[in-house]
């Protein structure tokens, strides 16, 4: 391990429904980022190096964003790891702080997305998911369902099949997430329904009803991560959060070999990277009281708490069906409502859970404070693939 990494600024846009709002990539960007730099008190020109991360868009759609919050010739670098974009860029942000190779560095997160599902961009070359969705389809019978659902809601079967999982356990996830929604103002929907709303909503692959899965959105995140020295010289001790643990692993010979729909779509990958942030830390999951957590769809929510430790392999239904998992229960998972309903602006996803769990920590996230919480956790993931689960710590100093 090298040097101590703090984040001590962030910033996020409102996610939007795409086409909803005139604004353009550059624009979220700037928005993201002078939040995070007023979050701070610091200049852009504090910055030494940044990390821009997006799914869709040119080669140097990175370099035009930040461009936006000024021109200073450092060193900017692009990254697209699916889904998990935003904390890839937040995982290369802390090596370098860490590496001793810069003292600030700006992790950003956009996306300006198409409406409706996702689909392939590129037909004349290999899809990178090829080979998920060869095992998916010789698993399970092949439907007329957006590929991404598909893929999720068999993980959801299987689990079923596996340990008798409930589809209402599924619909409790969402009906939870969106319940949490009504209070964050950066969340794309900030609508509450009934359990039986959620439940009974228009089928998209089962037992996926739309209210249990994440919708495209445009909007931006922004993380600025700093050194210890950073902090002191800068006085900044109130407003850091350490990142006392963070680990990502890509897909294993098991996600595979082991012809499992849960296995396809993350789990083994999720596991290690969680297992990698713990060692680091020193910390447990009996130790987090508040987790941002990748509901791109219900089904994963669930068996991710099994994944990441929140409860024993196979009891993913009962935890969600227990209340654990909210206000008054054991974690609260999801405060911002989560993927499902804030929205899912691919590049944007990780910064803003991290922005989320900074303001839980520093007691900033007004009507969604997790009282008295002292560790959170953080997980991202894209198919494809590449997991990032990150720990953080209210920092202290001597």
């Amino acid at each position: 391990m090298g040097r101590k990494v703090y984040v001590v600024g962030v910033g996020m846009t409102k996610f939007e429904k795409p086409g909803s709002r005139d604004w353009d990539y550059p624009q979220m960007v700037k928005e993201a980022g002078e939040k995070a730099l007023a979050d701070a008190g610091i200049g852009f020109d504090q910055v030494q190096q940044a990390v821009a991360g997006y799914c869709y868009g040119e080669s140097t759609s990175g370099e035009r964003a930040l461009y936006e919050l000024g021109l200073t010739g450092i060193p900017i670098y692009n990254v697209n790891n699916n889904c998990s974009t935003g904390s890839t860029a937040l995982f290369l942000a802390k090596q370098l702080v860490e590496g001793g190779l810069a003292d600030c560095v700006m992790a950003a997160g956009f996306e300006k997305m198409e409406k409706g599902s996702l689909g392939a961009k590129y037909m004349d070359r290999t899809n990178p998911l090829d080979k998920h969705m060869m095992l998916m389809m010789e698993l399970r019978e092949f439907a007329p369902a957006p590929p991404a659902p598909q893929m999720f809601g068999n993980a959801g079967r299987e689990h079923m099949e596996k340990y008798g999982t409930k589809r209402e356990s599924f619909a409790r996830i969402g009906w939870k997430n969106h319940k949490h929604s009504v209070n964050n103002p950066y969340s794309q929907f900030q609508d509450e329904y009934s359990f039986e709303d959620v439940l009974n909503a228009k089928m998209v692959y089962d037992p996926l009803t739309k209210l249990q899965c994440c919708p495209t959105s445009d909007g931006a995140g922004c993380a600025l991560v700093v050194s210890e020295d950073f902090v002191k010289r800068h006085g900044l001790q109130d407003k850091a959060v350490e990142i006392v643990g963070m680990g990502m692993a890509t897909d294993f010979r098991s996600s595979f070999d082991d012809r499992s729909c849960i296995k396809i779509v993350g789990y083994d990958m999720t596991k290690a990277a969680a297992l990698k942030a713990y060692e680091q830390s020193g910390l447990g999951p009996e130790d987090v009281g508040v987790v941002e957590l990748h509901d791109c769809f219900s089904a994963n929510e669930l068996i991710t708490y099994e994944a990441l430790g929140l409860c024993p392999e196979g009891k993913g239904g009962e935890f969600a069906d227990s209340g654990a998992t909210t206000y008054g229960g054991k974690v609260v998972v999801n405060p911002s409502g989560g993927l499902i309903s804030k929205g899912h602006p691919l590049g944007a996803t990780g910064l803003a859970q991290c922005a989320e769990l900074n303001w839980q920590l520093r007691g900033q996230a007004d009507k969604r404070q997790v009282p008295g919480v002292k560790v959170a956790l953080q997980h991202n993931l894209g198919l494809g693939g590449a997991a990032v689960v990150t720990l953080y710590r209210k920092g202290s100093f001597s």
